[in-house]
């Protein structure tokens, strides 16, 4: 199938605190899109410092798919958000304009755009209900070694700590007796039924790791602490989903007495660093993916943009009507 034939798909994504949402938002004026979140936090309500989520006001009319659609009490999962994205996306090309992923969550933006079959990894509640009394009970490392014996692939690529992904990964193989590592690389090698741009933004790592801390005490100078106490006081503790996000599950350490807050933030830090770097290994590993460094481009916006254009331009992708030169910066020089 030729470009011609195909949908077109943005993708924008990178490591957290690089700079993706100003950009996005240009982006999407530039070629008429709309924006569908590919974040396991910023689809929740009442969630909005410590996801960084973008304010209504920095939108700039360019309409978000979905974020704040969940309370925080419910689950929110790959397989979810591959349904929600896709009505997302149905409706946007119905209006005839172009769907633009973005965000940091390299599985979710994969399962797009390699549209991966998820039907096998249907939840088994009886199961899963035992694997969660056993992580609450004898901690998520019992889980991490359960799953090293069934599926080493996957243990290697699923940190202890992330209990959820854990949990589905042993579910797949209950089910199905293979494991899901099999499943998921038998399914990245599809080819993308779409005519995809995939672009990954990304900064020196000295920049990336300052830009991170300053984002860190950003957040608590904006009221990190305030937000996580409503949480806990709606009922929201640790074992949940939503609350298993960077930024939530330090600062409710701190709030639960577990530490201080000075130690939570040296945390918060330290793993939002790692993450940064498990982010950049995952995309690293994917395919057809255009790199934008931002110190080639001076770390100016409006040269990254005009460079993503002449690639969307490449590839059929078309601009609006409203031409780059009517595109506004509210900072030429984004570090």
């Amino acid at each position: 199938m030729s470009h011609e034939e195909k949908k077109p798909l943005i993708v924008l994504t990178g490591p957290t605190a690089v700079g993706k949402t100003r950009l996005s938002i240009s982006l999407a004026k530039a070629v008429d899109g709309e924006i569908i979140s590919a974040d396991s936090m910023q689809v929740y309500r009442n969630m909005d410092i410590g996801s960084a989520k973008i304010r209504p006001e920095e939108m700039q009319g360019v309409p978000h798919h979905l974020v704040d659609v969940l309370d925080p009490r419910e689950e929110f999962h790959i397989v979810c958000f591959q349904k929600m994205a896709k009505t997302a996306m149905e409706e946007i090309y119905a209006k005839g304009k172009i769907p633009i992923l973005v965000g940091g969550t390299g599985f979710y933006i994969q399962a797009i755009t390699r549209d991966i079959d998820f039907t096998e990894a249907v939840q088994e509640d009886d199961y899963r209900r035992e694997l969660e009394a056993m992580a609450e009970s004898r901690g998520a490392e019992t889980l991490h070694r359960m799953l090293e014996k069934v599926d080493p692939v996957s243990a290697k690529e699923i940190h202890a700590n992330n209990v959820k992904r854990v949990i589905r990964a042993l579910e797949f193989y209950h089910q199905n007796g293979t494991p899901i590592s099999a499943h998921n690389q038998e399914q990245k090698e599809h080819k993308s039924p779409y005519n995809l741009a995939y672009f990954v933004l990304n900064a020196p790592r000295e920049i990336l790791y300052e830009r991170i801390d300053q984002r860190v005490d950003e957040m608590l100078k904006e009221g990190l602490l305030k937000e996580v106490e409503a949480l806990k006081a709606m009922g929201l503790k640790k074992g949940m989903v939503s609350m298993q996000g960077l930024g939530y599950k330090e600062i409710l350490s701190y709030l639960e007495g577990e530490c201080s807050l000075e130690e939570a933030v040296t945390v918060l830090k330290r793993d939002t660093r790692h993450f940064a770097k498990r982010q950049l290994t995952w995309f690293r590993r994917e395919q057809d993916v255009i790199w934008v460094n931002k110190d080639e481009f001076c770390y100016e916006d409006s040269r990254i943009l005009e460079y993503m254009l002449s690639i969307l331009e490449e590839r059929g992708i078309g601009i609006t009507n409203t031409g780059r030169n009517d595109i506004k910066y509210d900072d030429e020089r984004n570090v």
